[in-house]
């Protein structure tokens, strides 16, 4: 018997059930490359500013990068085509856009926040040898720039080292340029292109739903996280 995935979600003002998606869409897009001093400003943002330990992502100024970055909108309009084709139409328009940083990445979820969306990143940094791996679809996307992926919040995820298998911190040093840029995208996981395109079905728990009062993720009934070094499910109570 397969294990059961179950994400809880606020829709609204009630918490709803859902499937966790196994899809993950990917491509290469060819778009603009940042300008340079830019990448630079990147770079020193995430050492200096947020100081990012190996494994953790965080969220640069986005406002700032656009004023800087004058091919910025062909970028969008390039993950908005490849988007389209794959028939999530002009959801990108109305969608809320970050621009991130990661120095690598530890395996985890992020449906105890964004349950009710799926992500759509578009990589802005050099290849540094590094995957976008999901663990349990099987997953390995090498990240270059110009790397798009669309896929489940809940499904767990981690950049790690290519050939590697699993997240090492030891592999993430400070004095190698490890350091991915990205643009993220929160598409709501209600809109009929985005269940159609990732397969979600809705309500599978609803008794349970109506006693949570946070989202989360349950594996087999029991509230479950991710090993951040292998990216296992594990229940946690």
């Amino acid at each position: 018997m397969r294990d059961q995935l179950v994400s809880y979600y606020w829709s609204g003002d009630a918490i709803r059930s859902r499937s966790v998606s196994g899809v993950v869409l990917s491509g290469t897009l060819d778009i603009p490359a940042p300008p340079e001093r830019l990448v630079a400003d990147w770079q020193r943002e995430t050492s200096l500013r947020l100081g990012l330990e190996a494994g953790d992502v965080d969220e640069l100024p986005l406002a700032r990068a656009r004023v800087r970055w004058p091919d910025y909108k062909h970028c969008v309009q390039a993950v908005s085509s490849w988007t389209h084709a794959l028939g999530l139409h002009d959801l990108l328009a109305s969608s809320d856009v970050a621009l991130m940083t990661c120095r690598g990445a530890k395996y985890h979820h992020d449906g105890a926040q964004y349950g009710g969306m799926a992500f759509c990143n578009i990589f802005l940094s050099e290849d540094r040898g590094l995957d976008l791996h999901f663990p349990s679809t099987g997953h390995r996307i090498p990240l270059a720039m110009g790397t798009a992926v669309v896929f489940d919040t809940c499904q767990p995820h981690a950049v790690i080292q290519r050939g590697s298998s699993g997240f090492d911190v030891t592999s993430f040093s400070t004095d190698q340029d490890h350091i991915q840029v990205f643009l993220t995208w929160e598409l709501p996981i209600e809109n009929p292109d985005v269940v159609h395109a990732l397969g979600v079905a809705f309500d599978i728990d609803h008794a349970t739903s109506l006693r949570l009062d946070e989202e989360q993720v349950r594996l087999n009934g029991a509230r479950a996280s991710v090993c951040p070094e292998s990216g296992r499910w594990r229940q946690t109570g």
